[in-house]
Order: structure tokens, then C-alpha cells, then sequence
């Protein structure tokens, strides 16, 4: 059996490598893809904790709802994205100066 703190840290690296990807990219999908990482770490700490306790389900219930959410999350950024890019023709946020019509 794999002890939890390799578990834990796969994940606390996951969720930096997530959060250094949002803070230095520069464009939407990038910052996407970074939050994906960090959601997919906070599932391995789910997924880890929950094998601890067999007799529940309530690690994997979690990150079943993790993942639901995290679906439902990508399907409206990326329809903002598409209508961000439709108005200004590009997908870098600092170029994005007014979000009025």
C-alpha cells in the first residue's frame, strides 16, 4: 500500500504547477488549464483521504462532485472565451480593457 504522503505530494505539486501556470499565463486557455491542474490535485487529496476510510465513500463522492463541477466550470469559461474572442479578437486578458458593449 502507497503511504498518503506520496499521495500528498503529488498533489501539492499538481496544485503548484496549477497555480504557477494561472499566475504567468497569459492567455484564457492557459488560466484554464491551470485551474484544471488544481482541481485534478485537490482530487488526488480527496480520492487519498477517502482510500483511509473504506467504509465511507464520501473521498470519492467529492471528487465526483469535484469533477461535475469542474465539467460545468470549463463549458462557461470556454463560451465566455469564445465571446470574449468574437469581440476583441484575441484571447490575452490584459488586452481585454472594458467588458461593456
Amino acid at each position: 500500500m502507497i503511504p498518503i504522503q506520496h499521495y500528498l505530494l503529488v498533489a501539492a505539486l499538481l496544485f503548484c504547477i496549477g497555480l504557477a501556470i494561472v499566475v504567468t499565463k497569459r492567455h484564457f486557455i492557459g488560466i484554464l488549464l491551470g485551474i484544471e491542474l488544481m482541481l485534478n490535485a485537490v482530487n488526488i487529496n480527496l480520492v487519498a483521504f477517502g482510500r483511509h476510510d473504506p467504509e465511507r465513500l464520501t473521498g470519492q463522492l467529492f471528487a465526483l462532485f469535484v469533477i461535475v463541477v469542474a465539467a460545468a466550470e470549463v463549458t462557461v469559461a470556454l463560451a465566455i472565451i469564445l465571446r470574449v474572442y468574437g469581440r476583441y479578437k484575441t484571447v490575452d486578458p490584459d488586452e481585454v480593457s472594458d467588458l461593456k458593449q
